[in-house]
């Protein structure tokens, strides 16, 4: 089975981890300082802060920029519920903004029409690797005084208006995930990059139990934290991906220029692209079928050719879990067009270039036959 994602780890990466189990530190360490330094550098932020995975991440960005319950956040139907879910852990309630059709992103243009007194932030998704309108929204943002959090867990080396995601830029906070399927990886992982000096004082206590040292170098707890940190173990893996990280995003940009030759013919198929003024990370290739009734038939008929294709996303709002809790009658257009026609090809820095012509070939046959 080809994967739709996969982790690509080498000989430097086992050394680096295995030189790690034979030191001192096994949780948080020297390791973990490193990691977040080289990753601030990296993105062009003043801080970040590497914690237990991304969802833990994206908990800690929400508790310092102070949401609470009755608070409202504009997001994305398009993403994984994690994105929502810790908007609903904190006790605030998600409000869905659809989608553009074409980078399947939160459409900038309609967030205005969703901000009411409870509006506290907004919360852009980089799906797929591909940066969202982040000046407009940022605008949008300061105009109404809101907070702008960014959901960048797929886009970990993309790029908008020449600048890294992660630079914080156009936002107060941007979430990272280094699952085994992102870009780089530490197995789980994740990290909060911010510019604000008192966001990143509270990001290191809570991720530590809400502890910190008082003037007297005392251990004092102040906050109601957790338990998210990530270990020495996880930063050590993380510092030697990082080191192929643009590597591997010129791998991936690659594969995608490679399924838009050999697919731009095919005209059952609508192909993802690349928005003027953004490098994306290309963490998923996402491509739409024209009638949305074929798209479950070639799904199983990709994966009967030994193609593990997949979903991303279902609306969030769809979910039992959320459809009980108030979002029933809610339908989007845009997103309602595209997860109803969305599938998910192979892409990630193993995939070799005859896997992607098989693929390629097999989606040709499907409608040929």
């Amino acid at each position: 089975m080809i994967s739709y994602g996969r982790q690509l780890i080498d000989r430097h990466d086992i050394e680096a981890v295995e030189k790690v189990l034979y030191s001192d530190y096994l949780t948080q360490g020297p390791q973990v300082l490193k990691f977040e330094k080289k990753l601030a550098q990296y993105c062009g932020a003043k801080f970040a802060v590497a914690c237990a995975n991304g969802t833990a991440a994206l908990h800690l960005a929400y508790l310092v920029a102070g949401l609470k319950p009755g608070d409202e956040v504009i997001t994305t139907p398009n993403t994984f519920v994690a994105t929502t879910n810790m908007i609903l852990a904190v006790g605030a309630k998600p409000v869905f903004c659809d989608i553009r059709n074409d980078t399947y992103n939160i459409d900038e243009n309609k967030i205005k029409n969703l901000i009411t007194k409870k509006t506290r932030a907004i919360v852009p998704v980089h799906f797929a690797g591909q940066p969202c309108e982040m000046k407009k929204i940022r605008q949008t943002a300061k105009k109404y005084k809101l907070l702008v959090i960014e959901d960048a867990c797929h886009a970990l080396g993309a790029k908008y208006q020449g600048k890294k995601i992660g630079s914080c830029r156009y936002s107060d906070i941007a979430v990272f995930s280094f699952h085994a399927v992102k870009p780089i990886t530490t197995g789980e992982g994740g990290a909060i990059f911010t510019n604000n000096t008192k966001f990143y004082s509270q990001l290191i206590s809570l991720r530590s139990h809400g502890i910190h040292k008082d003037k007297n170098g005392k251990n004092v707890m102040t906050a109601l934290g957790y338990n998210y940190r990530l270990t020495d173990i996880q930063a050590s893996l993380g510092l030697s991906q990082l080191t192929k990280l643009d590597k591997f995003i010129k791998q991936r940009r690659q594969i995608a220029q490679q399924y838009q030759k050999l697919l731009s013919g095919e005209k059952n198929i609508i192909l993802p692209q690349e928005a003027a003024g953004n490098y994306s990370g290309w963490h998923l290739y996402v491509i739409r079928t024209v009638r949305s009734k074929d798209r479950d038939l070639l799904s199983s008929y990709l994966k009967k050719q030994g193609i593990g294709v997949n979903f991303h996303y279902p609306a969030v709002y769809y979910h039992p879990y959320y459809r009980e809790r108030g979002y029933r009658g809610l339908k989007l257009k845009q997103t309602e067009i595209y997860a109803n026609s969305c599938l998910t090809l192979p892409l990630h820095a193993a995939l070799s270039k005859k896997d992607v012509i098989y693929v390629s070939n097999k989606i040709r046959d499907y409608y040929v036959s």
